[in-house]
């Protein structure tokens, strides 16, 4: 009697631990932080596919799209504050608010926005934008070279991809780099945008490669203007990155497969 009082009061311990551990789980990603996977090549060079990294959920307040399958417990945004231009942010994409996407943050309400040969213009005014070295990354399953007039052999036999890059500074100091792979390409050229209120104009960084506010909302691919009561949450740092060259059979290949001066790297 005494043994089985024993195991059932163990039992009610260890649920009421899991219960603990959940709850604890589901306020850290709510409110706290939340891991997040680069899948695409729209924000290099800053983000590579196979990066992860942490998304900071306090920065712009809470809404329902904080909480893990956007529950709607509460309308709105609570202690709502605004992005800043240059801010790397993690949002819920338009039309349909289903899929998280990672954009730099441009313009915000009130802003006119238009890209001309390439260039970022502000309310008129352009951006600075001038040519550094070129972009240059080795040739791995997760990340191949956009075309083969990009590939190049290095001198340690590997192949290595090599982008045009530049480096822009915004209005507000803010300045990171950005690729511009070819000339007069789809959204090189756009009609002037002005950024309704309360939404962000929202650019990867990889120009040639990224559907972002330059085009209409479709689900899946463009977004358009982004509503600020979207937003998820602020890039904070990079915590892992891996090549891609891993396999499950070969354990040495972890280590190996991974990126390991990019863990670390703040926004």
């Amino acid at each position: 009697m005494a043994r089985n009082k024993a195991e059932r009061s163990e039992t009610r311990d260890f649920v009421a631990f899991l219960v603990k551990l959940a709850l604890f789980i589901l306020i850290l990603r709510s409110f706290i932080i939340s891991p997040f996977n680069i899948p695409s090549e729209s924000m290099q060079p800053r983000l590579v596919v196979g990066d992860y990294l942490l998304v900071a959920k306090w920065p712009y307040g809470f809404s329902k799209y904080s909480l893990p399958f956007s529950v709607p417990l509460f309308p709105g945004r609570v202690l709502p504050d605004s992005p800043e231009p240059g801010d790397v942010v993690v949002f819920k994409a338009p039309p349909n608010a289903h899929d998280d996407y990672i954009k730099r943050v441009i313009a915000l309400s009130g802003d006119i926005v238009q890209v001309s040969d390439g260039v970022v213009s502000i309310n008129g005014a352009a951006v600075e934008r001038k040519r550094i070295e070129d972009f240059e990354h080795p040739v791995t399953p997760n990340s191949p070279c956009y075309r083969e007039e990009f590939e190049s052999a290095a001198g340690n036999g590997e192949t290595i991809c090599r982008y045009p890059q530049f480096q822009e500074t915004l209005p507000n100091g803010v300045t990171y780099r950005i690729l511009d792979i070819y000339e007069n390409s789809e959204g090189d050229n756009t009609q002037a945008f002005v950024v309704p209120e309360g939404h962000m104009f929202l650019m990867g960084d990889n120009r040639d490669r990224s559907a972002d506010s330059r085009f209409p909302a479709v689900e899946g691919q463009a977004i358009g203007m982004v509503p600020q009561e979207n937003l998820v949450g602020r890039a904070l740092v990079s915590v892992f990155s891996t090549d891609g060259s891993a396999e499950w059979i070969k354990p040495w290949t972890w280590f190996t497969a991974a990126r390991w001066e990019r863990i670390g790297e703040g926004f």
